[in-house]
């Protein structure tokens, strides 16, 4: 298959600047750009379609840049958002390059000794040395005001009735600069890429490169990736899943992904993992014969925690979702069993105080699950509740035999609801 009929059938492109792009893609070997905003030290699942895309691309031969932008990230995109970003300081930004560098180092080869490797650019190596009437006689001139105002990143804006700066009223001219000495060698991109909200400031690029140079060159976008109400997710919305696993752990995203809208399977395993199209049309017959058993989700899952975070968090990702529904508790290792109940409430009890507790009732009453020692013996009574996966009756006692690891006991109340107790 084709480079481009692969793209096309996985939903991956949303906009071309022109149909020559397929021939570009399909038969020449051409250097494509996509460019990340600095504004936090990680990027999130909001990022991964770029991300898993231009590793596609490598795959088949192209060669990867990516520009973190040193200079663009002082000022920040207007781009989809609603209200100007906070900027960053030097140092802080400085930071987030590098921590996105490192993260970004993981996914694609940068240095494999291949044509295609990928490269890291900062575009504060021109924009620095660049002085404020250079950049408004050599760019500014080449930009009217009456088209840059009904582009939608700026017509939405203001529409809404929102301020708009003159710093992000200036960065599509930032980023058309970036596109047009990216063109040049030793660089030579011919293709910016990018999410749909970039489409303006790609077209601005092109033409900017057409006015100054005479050069053709290309853009195309992906869609945004929203949940099934057409809502984004990530960092600006307050619901991000973080690719550094100190922000977000890779249990976190693989139960994010298994939480996927039955309606959005299908499109992530296109979007996101590298599966061939046939395995993903059988995983979506499989949603709609028995999406209770989510096994289309949990290969999402897997697939992206696989290609983030690496095979062995995925397996351990991967048994610690399900070790809640195999009654075998006593079979797994501590590490999985604190992160399959990492979301479940938890109590401390001391070890002098479980010692004195026999009855189960005394330990239940201090746990989130019930609100009385009343309430915890009518649980019991009508055979809800659960040590271990063991239900408990109206005799039962509970000891230090009952410790998991030693020093760790499951509390369940019905199907769904678990506490787990840590003694001290």
């Amino acid at each position: 298959m084709s480079l481009s009929k692969d793209l096309k059938d996985r939903g991956v492109i949303y906009q071309m600047s022109s149909s020559e792009l397929e021939n570009i893609l399909d038969n020449t070997k051409t250097s494509i750009y996509v460019g990340f905003d600095p504004s936090a030290d990680s990027l999130t699942v909001g990022n991964l379609l770029q991300i898993v895309t231009m590793r596609r691309l490598q795959l088949y031969g192209h060669r990867p840049i990516f520009v973190a932008g040193g200079a663009t990230g002082m000022i920040g995109d207007p781009s989809g958002r609603s209200s100007e970003r906070n900027l960053l300081s030097e140092d802080q930004l400085q930071h987030n390059l590098a921590s996105i560098s490192e993260q970004l180092h993981r996914y694609l080869d940068f240095d494999a000794g291949q044509q295609s490797d990928a490269l890291l650019v900062d575009n504060a190596t021109w924009f620095s040395q660049m002085r404020l009437l250079d950049f408004l006689r050599d760019v500014g001139k080449y930009f009217n005001i009456s088209p840059m105002l009904q582009k939608d990143s700026i017509r939405n804006r203001l529409g809404e009735g929102a301020s708009l700066s003159y710093t992000e009223f200036s960065y599509m001219l930032l980023q058309a600069y970036d596109f047009y000495q990216l063109s040049l060698p030793p660089y030579n991109v011919e293709i910016q890429f990018g999410g749909s909200d970039q489409w303006a400031n790609i077209v601005s690029g092109i033409d900017y490169i057409r006015r100054v140079s005479g050069k053709g060159v290309f853009g195309m976008t992906t869609p945004l990736v929203t949940k099934a109400d057409g809502t984004k997710f990530g960092k600006s919305e307050g619901n991000a899943v973080w690719l550094d696993p100190a922000k977000s752990s890779p249990y976190e995203m693989y139960q994010f992904f298994v939480r996927s809208e039955d309606a959005m399977v299908g499109t992530y395993l296109r979007y996101f993992t590298f599966l061939d199209l046939q395995e993903i049309q059988e995983l979506e017959k499989d949603v709609a014969a028995s999406a209770d058993k989510r096994r289309a989700h949990h290969r999402l899952a897997y697939c992206v925690v696989s290609f983030v975070h690496g095979e062995a968090e995925a397996r351990k990702a991967e048994q610690a979702s399900s070790v809640l529904y195999s009654d075998s508790l006593k079979s797994v290792t501590k590490e999985v069993l604190l992160l399959a109940l990492s979301e479940a409430p938890s109590i401390e009890v001391p070890s002098s105080v479980f010692d004195s507790l026999s009855d189960p009732v005394e330990l239940v009453a201090l746990s989130p699950l019930v609100k009385s020692k009343s309430e915890a013996r009518r649980t019991i009574s009508q055979g809800g509740l659960y040590v271990n996966d063991e239900r408990v009756g109206v005799d039962r006692k509970i000891s230090q035999s009952d410790l998991l690891f030693g020093d760790t006991m499951v509390l369940r109340r019905g199907k769904k609801e678990y506490c787990l107790v840590r003694i001290l």
